[in-house]
């Protein structure tokens, strides 16, 4: 398995929506879009995921031991729920228009700082920084738009992923959860 990415491509470990899941946020996003009258291409539904921690532009071997870290974090399956649309700040010309959420994301933040204290077991005590807002990226549009409710996306994370991004998302491990 190849965990370089010096070719330009990014790393990142992410929670990612089962495929129906990710084509009714497609089906979503295709629908704000329109809406909202943004320019943006919308990512595919094979490339929408939650981040989770960035691993790109590191060497090789700290990315080994990330992936050390990840294979031995334990936890039960849940659910999460998004239920607003809305813009972060950006590049001028490249906001991210997101999917966000409150209290329908405890458990996956509650998850990512089980996965952030397995990183600083590790040694990589930065990566495990404590900022995390839990999104779904739909878009990088020209200018912002206000916070919206939506009809709530629901699903249960089962696994979470090892994603290679460049030309499209490749995912380099799983692991289930639930073991």
């Amino acid at each position: 398995m190849d965990l370089d990415a010096s070719d330009g491509g990014r790393l990142f470990l992410a929670a990612i929506p089962d495929p129906d899941t990710a084509a009714r946020i497609y089906r979503l996003a295709r629908r704000l879009k329109r809406a909202r009258k943004f320019d943006g291409k919308l990512i595919g539904p094979e490339r929408l995921h939650v981040s989770l921690f960035s691993l790109g532009g590191l060497p090789a071997p700290i990315v080994r031991t990330a992936f050390e870290a990840a294979a031995e974090v334990r936890s039960q399956p849940f659910e999460v729920r998004f239920d607003r649309s809305a813009s972060f700040r950006g590049r001028p010309g490249n906001r991210p228009f997101v999917l966000v959420g409150d209290d329908g994301l405890d458990r996956l933040r509650s998850f990512r700082q089980t996965l952030g204290v397995a990183l600083a077991r590790k040694g990589l005590k930065r990566l495990a920084k404590n900022d995390f807002t839990p999104h779904i990226t739909l878009l990088y549009a020209e200018r912002n738009a206000e916070e919206q409710p939506i009809e709530p996306i629901c699903w249960m994370v089962s696994e979470f992923v090892l994603v290679h991004s460049m030309h499209g998302h490749i995912y380099l491990a799983r692991w289930p959860l639930g073991v």
